[in-house]
């Protein structure tokens, strides 16, 4: 079994904040080659079993907590959740995470001492942008995509289910331009504290505010933590906390923590090893970025996985595995590229097994690190692919990684919704398509639109070889009779 070594120099909850909060931070680090071995690639979608100072990443399941594909014992783990004691049942699949503890050698199952939770942004919704994917929170910009899980209670599960005024609770990562990146949204009670993390800009000393990207943070009336000069200063990383909004829309904090300088971490040791997923914030070269905000090289031992070291940019999402050097830099064994989700499958489960599932005619994997979600009234909190069943509704969004499709995310819903599929339409001869392996027929009833516009058969059938769209019905025999056919045109 391999010891996470326990993070020193602060506590669990601040570094999850930093980690989570830092946009493009740390200043890069020396980028030089550390002479660390290479993990080797993990079919199983685990660590590595060389054990990690910290893991970061995105819950995908349950029983007890599964990060980066590794299925966490909590048994006796320590949960802080935004700051304040909690438990596992304040967690959700989605959220990301810090937890420190220990690996057994299958890099698959493990032993957590500590989980952490903090979100980015907690606030009133401002706007809404559904041609584009955006909420305004507290100033912040929140990016939706594929990959975003919403809680139950916002219907439908999609941007679609949220109104201005709604409060909610944003986790994710930052993008390099500090707009945030959702993985997770659910709605909040009226009453409590708002919160929003990130790096103090345009501070005024005299009106006692900053900015934190685009929201105002009047801080003369706050209880300011642990703060090095006692005060906020321009670049450092605060969160901070208060009931409500002045009449200009600016945050009326209570309290305000320091998290952190920037780029200056002092989190981890020489020789501590991590597992990090999250976005490329800084990109100066394959040899000098940064994940999270943390400095990251690689060397000539680093072995990639669904791409190589020219596919490294800014926003670009992966999985960081390796040991942090003398110079505070992780030296990258492992970087694993994640593939978007953008093809959609929801019907009833026609069969599964070990490590797939049958849905519309169609099989497709699922890995340790599948997102596993049960929305049913009565929904199982270990939900696992072991707890479908036969007629089960689910919706899947999917990826195909060369080698057949992939489960991103799975979930189990109550209300048997019209079966449904989304991705490029491959072959096409009227009145029949082909969409993600899914067979289409078409008739006389069925109904064609774009840009919420209505189109004949003939429009489709004459541009769509090739196009996204996305197809409701009723799949029988083999076969998806459609009611309606939606051309994307995004």
């Amino acid at each position: 079994m391999n010891t996470i070594k326990t993070i020193r120099n602060t506590g669990v909850a601040s570094f999850a904040a930093f980690l989570i909060a830092c946009g493009g931070g740390g200043g890069g680090g020396d980028a030089q080659n550390d002479g660390q071995g290479a993990g080797g690639n993990n079919p199983t979608g685990g660590i590595d079993a060389r054990g990690s100072a910290v893991a970061v990443g995105t819950i995908s399941g349950f029983g007890s907590v599964i990060v980066n594909g590794v299925r966490f014992d909590t048994s006796n783990a320590i949960f802080t959740i935004d700051d304040e004691a909690g438990s596992e049942s304040d967690l959700a699949v989605g959220q990301v995470v810090v937890v420190t503890g220990e690996i057994d050698d299958d890099g698959t199952t493990g032993t957590a001492d500590a989980v952490s939770f903090d979100d980015a942004v907690e606030g009133p919704i401002s706007e809404i942008d559904t041609a584009n994917n955006t909420l305004i929170v507290l100033g912040q910009t929140v990016v939706v995509d594929t990959g975003t899980s919403f809680e139950d209670d916002i219907e439908p599960g999609s941007i679609l289910g949220l109104a201005v005024g709604d409060i909610v609770e944003v986790s994710g990562f930052y993008l390099a331009d500090g707009r945030i990146l959702a993985t997770y949204i659910e709605l909040e009670s009226p009453g409590d504290d708002f919160e929003v993390t990130g790096q103090v800009r345009n501070l005024d000393v005299g009106a006692l505010t900053f900015e934190i990207s685009g929201l105002v943070v009047d801080y003369s009336g706050a209880m300011l933590e642990d703060f090095p000069g006692g005060a906020p200063e321009n670049g450092q990383i605060v969160e901070a906390e208060g009931p409500t909004l002045g009449p200009n829309g600016e945050l009326v904090a209570t309290s305000v923590e320091f998290e952190s300088e920037d780029g200056s971490f002092g989190i981890l040791d020489d020789g501590d090893d991590v597992e990090i997923e999250g976005l490329i914030t800084r990109f100066d070269s394959a040899t000098d970025f940064d994940v999270n905000g943390l400095s990251v090289t690689t060397n000539a031992s680093t072995e990639f996985e669904n791409g190589s070291a020219a596919d490294l940019a800014l926003n670009r999402r992966v999985e960081v595995e390796g040991s942090v050097n003398s110079n505070g830099v992780i030296v990258a064994d492992e970087i694993e590229f994640e593939q978007e989700a953008d093809l959609e499958f929801a019907g009833n489960v026609e069969a599964t097994s070990a490590d797939s599932i049958t849905l519309l005619g169609v099989t497709i994997r699922v890995t340790p690190k599948t997102e596993l979600d049960d929305q049913r009234a009565d929904s199982v909190r270990t939900f696992s692919l072991a707890d479908l069943v036969v007629g089960d509704f689910v919706e899947v969004d999917a990826y195909d990684d060369g080698n057949g499709l992939v489960a991103a995310s799975i979930e189990r819903e109550d209300d048997l919704d019209e079966d449904r599929v989304s991705g490029p339409v491959a072959e096409i001869a009227e009145p029949e398509f082909t969409v993600n392996g899914v067979t289409v027929r078409t008739d006389a009833n069925t109904e064609y639109e774009t840009d919420e516009l209505e189109i004949d058969a003939a429009d489709f059938f004459g541009s769509a070889l090739g196009q996204f769209v996305e197809v409701e019905g009723s799949f029988s025999n083999g076969v998806l009779l459609a009611s309606e056919v939606e051309l994307d045109d995004d």
